[in-house]
């Protein structure tokens, strides 16, 4: 990790660089032609005389001013007619706006090579995975004052017996925020009310009438109400949905067409479902996805790739790393935008049972006298 180099606007191309040119949204959820469609990187714009950071950063939006005269990303379909929209083409200051994707690694010179993003290197299952760097953000960023650790979880977490170590990070305040699917919390009530997951033991085997578990584990929680009465009554005694709970800490399921039931907490909506997450992913200072495919590429679309705040300036990496037992998975992620992302290629078992023992080096560590 590395501290932030901000852009020399002294140089004379940005001292004499025009203002950014605004024109009206000519209709509600319609932008001009020729709208500046942002990036998950350090966006800067011209406006006053000052080059600024637009807030609530991320990719495939646009700009526009919001009342107090600060700029501010949006998505298209939330513009309002004749609401200022931030015009522009190019990104290297000459309209007024200028992406710096140098800002952490490389320089300006390096082009692609020295763009910004969070442990070079190409994704590699024989790729060393530095287990002490991740477990030091992860303490850090929990003593922080602004820390927020989400966790983008898919079901393998439950089939790969990797329950209980998500357990004990939530239970030991390592989880904010956790984002997933229907099945993830299906299959996790399923463990704890029928003893399977996907109609499967602790083993792998499966069990007679096993395809038909997560529908009856589905139908308790309907029948009580919500996930949070399955545990007030007793019905989820443990797992992870249980420790979420019982500790407040917000979690987010966003439905498919494929779910089954769903649950009464799936949010079925996508609109309303992409809402709910991004409560959490403008508050983000580090992201952990493990296991899966669609709910990690949805949640780094609505990821920047850096942690900026307005009333400090400070600016530093949004630590982003993703888990799965495929190069694909991590591929297809950074092929979608989140470049800086780290892939870790390995099961989800092995991940949280090592990242659990380099986080309880650390903490002790930072405990221990003289630390």
């Amino acid at each position: 990790m590395t501290a932030y180099r901000h852009p020399d606007f002294t140089q004379p191309r940005f001292a004499s660089a025009p203002e950014v040119r605004w024109e009206p949204a000519p209709a509600d959820g319609v932008l001009p032609e020729g709208f500046f469609s942002t990036t998950n990187l350090p966006t800067y714009l011209k406006v006053g005389g000052r080059w600024r950071l637009p807030r609530d950063p991320r990719m495939d939006s646009a700009v526009v001013m919001d009342p107090d005269g600060a700029p501010r990303i949006l998505e298209g379909r939330y513009v309002r007619a004749d609401q200022p929209v931030a015009l522009g083409l190019a990104e290297d200051g000459s309209e007024g706006i200028y992406v710096h994707a140098a800002g952490f690694w490389g320089d300006d010179v390096l082009g692609p090579e020295g763009e910004f993003k969070f442990m070079s290197s190409d994704v590699s299952r024989e790729k060393p995975t530095d287990y002490a760097e991740m477990a030091r953000i992860l303490v850090e960023e929990k003593e922080r004052r602004d820390g927020y650790i989400i966790w983008v979880l898919g079901p393998a977490v439950l089939h790969a017996r990797g329950r209980d170590m998500m357990e004990w990070f939530i239970d030991n305040g390592y989880v904010h925020a956790m984002l997933g699917g229907n099945a993830v919390a299906v299959h996790d009530v399923e463990a704890n009310v029928l003893g399977t997951t996907l109609g499967m033991d602790n083993r792998g085997t499966p069990m007679q009438g096993g395809h038909a578990f997560h529908m009856r584990a589905i139908n308790r929680v309907r029948a009580a109400g919500s996930i949070a009465n399955a545990v007030r009554t007793g019905l989820v005694g443990r797992g992870i949905m249980h420790s979420l709970v019982r500790n407040d800490v917000p979690f987010v399921l966003a439905g498919s067409i494929r779910d089954d039931g769903p649950l009464p907490d799936t949010i079925t909506d996508i609109v309303r479902a992409q809402e709910a997450m991004k409560v959490h992913t403008r508050k983000a200072t580090a992201v952990i996805m493990v296991a899966t495919a669609l709910h990690a590429i949805a949640s780094g679309n609505m990821l920047p790739a850096y942690v900026y705040s307005e009333q400090t300036g400070e600016i530093r990496p949004l630590a982003t790393i993703c888990v799965d037992s495929s190069e694909f998975v991590v591929s297809k992620l950074k092929d979608r935008g989140t470049h800086q992302v780290f892939g870790v290629i390995t099961n989800a078992q092995d991940f949280l049972h090592v990242l659990r023992h380099y986080v309880e080096v650390e903490a002790a560590n930072r405990r221990a006298p003289g630390a």
